[in-house]
């Protein structure tokens, strides 16, 4: 008859003992690793969206270069939420679709929308237009055009070009980019700066995917 665990020796309960805490062991590196490799992956596609210096370079040429260039869009668009001012760049990129529309019948119901969610006086969202502005974009929506929001887009553009990209020029969200990785990355720097870095690269890389 068995009589179970208790009719064995003491030395093969413990040699079990132990071949159960090795297995475990073994099972717990093994996550480790397989953690360790897709984090390794996820650095390397961060890395590989990363843009290189030269395109970086150019954004600070003019608001425009860096606005129609998906990544340049995308790290300006982080930095304008940061400071919970994207509705301007959202108007701006709102309008360049509005103007590729190629089925008349849609051009009434987009700029409805556009209107109503950047350009009424109870917009959720609305840019900072004056009066003059305002009032000419209302009339034109009324029998919509391609061109309907230009006025209002080039005031909008001006605004971010005079204001937000000269800040963004001199925020993190552009000077980690275009600093090639590692470089320039003192003790104190690297201290202060870390955990934003990294929240502005994932915000940019996020945006682009």
């Amino acid at each position: 008859m068995c009589k179970g665990l208790a009719a064995l020796p003491a030395t093969c309960l413990k040699s079990a003992k132990d071949m159960k805490h090795r297995l475990g062991f073994l099972l717990q590196k093994s996550d480790s690793c397989d953690y360790s490799s897709s984090q390794g992956k996820k650095e390397k596609i961060s890395l590989s969206q990363r843009p290189s210096q030269e395109e970086v370079r150019k954004w600070a040429d003019s608001l425009e270069n860096l606005i129609h260039h998906d990544r340049g869009l995308a790290a300006f668009r982080a930095f304008l939420k940061s400071e919970y001012s994207e509705e301007n760049i959202e108007f701006w990129v709102s309008c360049e679709e509005y103007k590729k529309t190629k089925s008349p019948a849609k051009l009434s119901p987009k700029a409805r929308k556009i209107y109503d969610e950047f350009i009424s006086v109870q917009a959720t969202k609305e840019v900072n237009l004056d009066s003059c502005t305002r009032e000419k974009t209302s009339h034109n929506v009324l029998e919509p055009t391609l061109s309907c929001f230009d006025e209002a887009q080039r005031k909008i553009f001006t605004l971010m070009e005079k204001d937000s990209y000269r800040r963004f020029l001199k925020s993190p969200y552009y000077l980690d980019l275009v600093s090639p990785p590692g470089a320039g990355c003192g003790p104190e720097n690297c201290k202060r700066n870390h955990t934003h870095s990294l929240d502005c690269n994932s915000n940019i890389i996020s945006q682009c995917a």
